[in-house]
């Protein structure tokens, strides 16, 4: 049977109708208004307004387009423009034009206007915020760590060689919960070492963090961030850390001697002891001893029976102010290695990996609306799954940002308009349709 196309004047479709969701998420927030009042240098009476300029780029990055020239396609769209409450939707160069003079002149206020706004959103539609137990008491960790953009083949500014060995950027990531919301985001230079400025970084975050009632933060960083001027910035803070020693020049062999005399010994297999245990060190500057909990595995066979030649030794030494079981800091520190879900979900999902603009400034901003965009497709996978309604066979505890898009933003209806009243129409086999609804009628105000 042969398919005839046909072409309609009156019938309206659109394959983005979870947007809709976007923009009510947006219209909650009470800051996003502050972009409005702020003047530029070269601009100061804009013809788009601010938040015209920010909604419809952001509409764009929550379709996991990064591209300017995306907007393109979007731009006689009234679904669009109706879904994201926008008067106009600006052409791609305006966009482009208008974050390059922001970042110029305003940079660090609209960064700090982006962040807050998908901070206090989360607080406003009561996101789910899962923490971790420690004995009788719950922590929100907020995990910081540095994962790379690849920018290699390009001459934009700022782009050097990483750690990785190729040419970029070095962005450093700070994550909330279980979920792992977004908290504070930096775009750095592909050389630049992990440590510069991470303190000021870290007591950052602590702040952003704070702007969602919660328990108490647990930080953990990597041995990347193994420093004493970290452990006083947690402690001037208040805040509980774990935060992986970096054994530079250690002798692994004094290690298995030190936890042999002090650790408590179990063996899991035959041929593999582990050792833990707890020490305190002195250091200068510091009132009190700071902890560390050390794991030293020694494996003399694999796991397979194949006795070892040489023994193998691993060493593994956290600086922590917890108290309690040792163990539980040693697990503690491994689900920190989650974080890497979440570079991965901003680098693909996104796009973001590869930036638009050639100026590191304007790649730093839209690096934040990217932040605003990942929360926002955060709370609306996590309170999925709250709603409940969803046509999953296996329950989830975190809805992935690929996902979130795929099934709930980039969803087709039919739009009806009747008069003012506009409707839109999902499919009668839309699986998601229940779900799209349901998290309308709960952020809408």
């Amino acid at each position: 049977m042969k398919i005839q196309f046909e072409f309609s004047d009156d019938l309206i479709l659109t394959a983005h109708g979870g947007l809709s969701v976007v923009g009510a998420l947006l219209e909650a927030s009470r800051v996003f208004s502050e972009l409005n009042r702020i003047r530029l240098r070269e601009n100061e009476h804009p013809t788009f307004s601010h938040t015209d300029v920010v909604k419809s780029y952001v509409g764009i990055l929550c379709q996991g387009k990064s591209d300017f020239d995306y907007l393109e396609t979007v731009r006689d769209d009234d679904t669009f423009r109706l879904c994201l409450n926008l008067n106009h939707v600006p052409s791609s160069p305006t966009v482009r034009q208008r974050l390059d003079e922001a970042a110029a002149s305003n940079l660090e206020k609209w960064n700090d206007i982006l962040i807050r706004t998908g901070l206090e959103l989360i607080q406003r539609v009561h996101a789910p915020l899962t923490g971790v137990k420690v004995g009788n008491k719950t922590y929100i960790p907020l995990d910081i760590d540095v994962s790379p953009f690849d920018n290699s083949g390009t001459k934009k500014e700022g782009v050097s060689r990483t750690y990785k060995g190729t040419g970029g950027y070095a962005p450093i990531f700070a994550y909330l919960g279980q979920e792992g919301y977004g908290v504070h985001v930096e775009l750095r230079e592909g050389s630049t070492h992990v440590q510069k400025d991470t303190a000021d970084f870290l007591a950052a975050s602590i702040l952003y963090a704070r702007i969602v009632p919660q328990k108490d933060l647990l930080v953990r960083m990597d041995a990347g961030h193994d420093s004493l001027e970290n452990l006083r910035v947690c402690q001037a803070h208040k805040v509980d850390y774990i935060i992986k020693v970096n054994l530079r020049r250690t002798n692994e062999e004094e290690w298995l001697e030190y936890a042999q005399t002090y650790g408590t010994c179990t063996e899991p297999r035959e041929g593999k002891k582990e050792y833990i245990g707890v020490r305190e060190v002195e250091k200068p500057g510091f009132s009190s001893p700071l902890r560390q909990v050390f794991h030293v595995i020694h494996r003399t066979m694999d796991r397979h029976g194949q006795i070892l030649l040489v023994p193998d030794i691993e060493v593994n030494v956290y600086w922590t102010s917890l108290e309690g079981d040792p163990w539980r800091v040693v697990e503690l520190y491994r689900e920190h290695a989650t974080s890497e879900q979440f570079h991965s979900e901003i680098k693909s999902d996104l796009d973001l990996e590869r930036l638009p603009s050639g100026k590191f400034r304007t790649n730093d901003l839209v690096f934040h609306l990217g932040l605003l965009a990942y929360n926002l497709l955060r709370i609306i996978g996590q309170k999925s799954l709250r709603l409940g309604g969803a046509p999953l066979r296996k329950h989830v505890h975190r809805r992935r940002i690929k996902s979130v898009i795929q099934n709930m933003i980039t969803i087709a209806v039919r739009v009806v308009r009747h008069a003012r009243p506009l409707k839109f129409v999902f499919g009668k086999h839309s699986p998601w349709a229940g779900v799209v609804s349901r998290l309308y009628a709960a952020f809408v105000t």
